[in-house]
């Protein structure tokens, strides 16, 4: 272990033991560590639709609120549309397998059913005017794939050019089909883990990306779809929109 390493990955491991409290000392440094916004990623804004104003009927004022209306019988009636709420992911219904991977000391995991498949990491071409975390785009098979710098990326304000230049990145998990990829320097193994092996997340909104905390090994699990959602939006760890 390379010098000033194992006091990086205490640091880390501490700074995620705090993640799932609402430690307000936890919350102010977050807040005091962001000296600037990263810029958003192109394309990433989506516009909310404005709905198109309703006219009124030729004769009848818009002042009007209350229109009497004849009885309906009830089976002319249509019943309004039932809204199906977002079914939690496959992982939070059971047993699952995890995959734990290590990058600068910190060992960190990711539902095995989340994962787009891994690759040998090979040369990123930079981008200008992406965020820090964003390595560049790696060519492989006819794919472009982007590539994070997960150490930057998780924890921000621990990163250093010390601890830049004691990465030694080798492979590259694949967020689900995002084209997204997380750098590791290496693949730990996968585990089988049930729900009380994890301290889950309660405070939904709050640091989306972290789906909770394995107990045994105290290293974050990633709640991938909302970790691709804050990629695609150009935000860091520190910058989501709870």
């Amino acid at each position: 272990m390379k010098k000033g390493q194992f006091a990086n990955e205490r640091v880390m491991e501490d700074y995620l033991s705090a993640l799932l409290t609402e430690d307000p000392v936890i919350d102010s440094v977050q807040q005091q560590s962001v000296a600037r916004l990263l810029e958003q990623a192109a394309g990433s804004q989506v516009q909310t639709p404005v709905a198109e104003p309703v006219q009124a009927e030729p004769g009848i004022q818009a002042k009007q609120v209350a229109v009497p209306l004849p009885p309906v019988a009830a089976e002319e009636m249509t019943p309004a549309p039932v809204l199906e709420e977002t079914e939690s992911p496959e992982y939070r219904r059971g047993s699952f397998q995890a995959l734990y991977f290590r990058v600068a000391g910190l060992t960190l995991a990711v539902p095995l059913t989340e994962l787009g498949g891994i690759h040998k990491l090979e040369k990123a071409s930079p981008l200008i005017g992406k965020p820090d975390w964003f390595m560049g785009v790696m060519l492989h098979r006819d794919e472009k794939l982007k590539v994070v710098d997960t150490a930057q990326w998780v924890m921000p304000e621990k990163y250093s050019e010390t601890l830049a230049e004691s990465l030694n990145y080798q492979y590259l998990i694949m967020l689900g089909d995002s084209g997204w990829g997380l750098c590791c320097e290496s693949l730990v193994n996968t585990v089988t883990l049930d729900q009380d092996d994890v301290k889950w997340r309660e405070a939904h909104g709050k640091r989306p990306w972290l789906a909770g905390l394995v107990k045994e090994k105290m290293c974050a699990l990633f709640d991938v779809n909302a970790m691709i959602a804050m990629l695609d939006q150009g935000l860091g760890i520190n910058e989501d929109d709870a």
